[in-house]
């Protein structure tokens, strides 16, 4: 048997070992969903499992409370293993972000044991707020992948899937401001901000056709007024702008906006747009990283026939996209029993405490060490990732 052989077999043993703690840590968070920035109970979970397997751990680095960054082995070649663990509004962990954060977490503490031997330097980065506020993204700006030569994740999905389509996004809030008034003595007082969100709804709405393939907007009213009989002197809403790459977002953005500016103008509220995250960029995954993950999941028994189809990708946004145009990334998508249901809905987050969401933490986990393990050890992976520092 090769070294490198005997070192995956040797990853699977710990991998066993680890998967009823693992377990527990993905129901745990999974029982305990908390929104992007708000993961303190999730972020203390995994910040005191990465102590007691003796990484190095900063709890809340980069001026991130709900951040934490465990690092172990002082090897050349230096791999961030990407754990997200926030849940939606309403329907919790309807996208696995615990899953996410049990997988990640294993690879990193399989990979503790062997990670000097292999020349590795191992990172597992808690990252807050993927869903809208791009903790990635800012962990990015602040140093969070300087001198990573590659960054990896999982993401739970109802199949396996090597890749998916990602939308560069913008997320915003559009607040429109009137004047209150009684809505029936005195309507024409009033200046009626609900109205001004109408208009610039039907305004997108007809815009839809026009837009090029790929572009995306949808949005919630999240305040519409204070009672019938106000005419309505605020109005809230939250939007996502979704485009191919962020050329084709920087040219739709504008568009969009301009539904917004109709909408005060025809009323004459007042219109104020505010990004509640930073943009999120299209992703480019890269294909050596994506070939060694791809060997390993189907070791492990996973099978990516919709991919050999040629079925259409998945259509997603992630803020890990933007990790990946500054160094090498992968984030495929690892599949898990949903009985039909799809993420975002409150089935798929039952889901995500059943048997096949918990060999989904065990492969994740497995299948990412494994990968992590070819690129030290494999000559030309390890070279492409050597000469691309992030």
């Amino acid at each position: 048997m090769s070294d490198v052989a005997a070192a995956k077999r040797a990853a699977r043993q710990v991998a066993e070992d680890l998967q009823p703690a693992l377990v527990g840590l993905s129901r745990a968070i999974h029982h305990e969903p908390e929104l992007c920035f708000e993961e303190v109970r999730a972020a203390q979970r995994v910040g005191d499992m990465l102590d007691e397997a003796g990484f190095a751990v900063e709890r809340g680095p980069y001026d991130l409370p709900t951040a934490v960054r465990g690092s172990v082995g002082s090897g050349p070649l230096s791999i961030v293993i990407c754990a997200e663990y926030d849940a939606l509004p309403a329907v919790g962990h309807a996208c696995g972000h615990n899953l996410i954060a049990a997988a990640s977490l294993g690879a990193g503490m399989v990979l503790a044991g062997v990670a000097d031997d292999l020349g590795l330097t191992v990172t597992v980065l808690g990252t807050p707020a993927e869903e809208g506020g791009g903790g990635k993204v800012l962990l990015l700006e602040r140093g969070a992948f300087e001198g990573a030569h590659a960054a990896m994740m999982v993401h739970p999905w109802p199949e396996d899937r090597l890749v998916a389509t990602c939308l560069a996004v913008d997320h915003l809030e559009v607040r429109y401001r009137g004047r209150a008034a009684h809505a029936s003595a005195s309507p024409d007082q009033g200046v009626n901000a609900a109205d001004a969100m109408v208009v610039a709804q039907v305004a997108i709405g007809l815009i839809r056709q026009h837009l090029r393939r790929g572009d995306q907007v949808h949005g919630i009213v999240t305040k519409g007024g204070d009672a019938p009989n106000i005419v309505p002197e605020e109005t809230l809403g939250r939007f996502m702008v979704r485009a191919r790459t962020l050329e084709d977002l920087a040219l739709l953005r504008p568009r969009i906006e301009h539904c917004f500016e109709a909408g005060g103008l025809a009323t004459g509220s007042s219109l104020e747009i505010r990004d509640l995250a930073p943009t999120y960029s299209h992703m480019v995954s890269d294909d050596l990283l994506l070939d060694a993950w791809r060997h390993n999941a189907e070791e492990l028994g996973r099978r990516y026939a919709a991919d050999e189809r040629l079925e259409a990708r998945p259509t997603i946004s992630t803020d890990m996209a933007n990790i990946s145009l500054a160094l090498p990334s992968i984030h495929p998508m690892i599949g898990i029993e949903t009985r039909g249901a799809v993420n975002h809905q409150a089935e798929f987050a039952a889901a995500c405490l059943g048997p096949s969401a918990e060999q989904a933490v065990f492969d994740g986990a497995l299948g990412m060490a494994w990968t992590a393990i070819d690129a030290a050890t494999d000559p030309a992976l390890r070279e492409h990732l050597l000469s691309r520092v992030g």
